[in-house]
């Protein structure tokens, strides 16, 4: 592509000017011809179905309609899709692939701040942190300030379920601190983890050796339930269980029978249900720690998702290849 192709935004609209503040859409307007103004939050709305004709590229976000069979018709010199935002599962279609449209994803961008959240939760995990805070409310004065025999990250046993964009991140961030980390993922070899620097242990083993176990698995019909009360009560006394991923991917009553009795502690940023309930013993539970589904990209980390989708457009005017394409062979078994 020499001249800058048409393109079209398709989002919530409320989110675009957050996604791509202005030096971001400066620079993804260098790449393609652009209207900030015309969103497409519905296909069929008026002066959308137009623009449809003449896009060649669909820069789409959270709130993306589907594109279906007929949407495509209406898109017939569409040639790319460039996603600012995780996962596309919930708008493409099987007729997106036939077509043979490429589909580009901002989810390795996405995939920074929630391993940032993990390695941050990792670390005050290990310090007992969430029963350190208890104590202090108790004592407040009284409290003495010496040496706390039992916690610290030296030599602390990490578990990682799933070798995901997001896990993957969080080993190569671990690498840096004195952990023991080791990881579980049916689809990754012994060669593979050996390339990732960490050991590759059956799921049970994981979680009877590790000290912190965090999930980074995706949520399909095979994991749903992957941590039910079989699981966790594999896990060590005082263990600490992080859940960044999908909420379904553990028995929430089983955990919180666990965490009432206070032999787990639980770092839940995503929930099932989610949100929780109003009146949820996890949002009182000393050894739980619950946050509203912040670890993805919040503020001024949702520009670096819109920079993603500009670089991959100017890769497209350069006849550059995508450096972040969907493979739709992997789409099943991925968040």
């Amino acid at each position: 592509m020499s001249q800058r192709p048409r393109a079209l935004f398709a989002m919530t609209a409320g989110n675009l000017p957050l996604v791509f503040p202005p030096r971001v859409l400066a620079r993804l307007r260098e790449a393609v011809d652009v209207d900030p103004d015309l969103i497409a939050e519905d296909f069929t709305a008026a002066g959308v179905r137009e623009a449809l004709a003449r896009t060649e590229i669909l820069v789409t976000g959270w709130g993306c309609p589907r594109l279906d069979a007929a949407v495509l018709d209406a898109a017939p010199r569409l040639r790319a899709v460039l996603h600012s935002a995780g996962s596309v599962k919930g708008f493409t279609t099987p007729e997106v692939w036939r077509r043979g449209i490429a589909v580009s994803s901002a989810a390795d961008a996405n995939a920074v701040p929630v391993a940032e959240y993990t390695l941050a939760m990792i670390l005050l995990a290990g310090k007992d942190v969430l029963a350190a805070r208890e104590r202090l409310r108790a004592e407040r004065g009284r409290h003495g300030w010496g040496v706390v025999p039992g916690i610290g990250n030296h030599g602390r046993r990490v578990g990682v379920i799933g070798a995901s964009r997001i896990g993957r991140r969080v080993i190569a961030l671990l690498a840096l601190f004195d952990l023991r980390v080791s990881l579980t993922d049916p689809y990754v070899t012994e060669g593979r983890a050996a390339e990732l620097g960490v050991p590759l242990l059956p799921l049970d083993e994981l979680l009877r050796t590790s000290d912190i176990v965090t999930v980074h698995a995706p949520d399909t019909p095979q994991t749903r339930r992957l941590l039910g009360r079989r699981e966790l009560a594999l896990m060590p006394d005082g263990a600490t269980l992080i859940n960044t991923a999908r909420g379904g991917l553990v028995d929430h009553d089983a955990l919180l029978e666990e965490v009432r009795t206070g032999r787990l502690n639980a770092v839940l940023d995503v929930t099932d249900p989610e949100p929780l309930p109003a009146d949820s013993p996890f949002y009182d539970l000393p050894g739980a720690f619950v946050t509203p589904h912040l670890a993805g990209s919040q503020g001024n980390e949702l520009a670096r998702l819109g920079m993603t989708v500009a670089e991959e457009a100017a890769r497209l005017l350069a006849g550059e290849g995508l450096a972040h394409p969907v493979d739709p062979g992997v789409l099943e078994r991925e968040a």
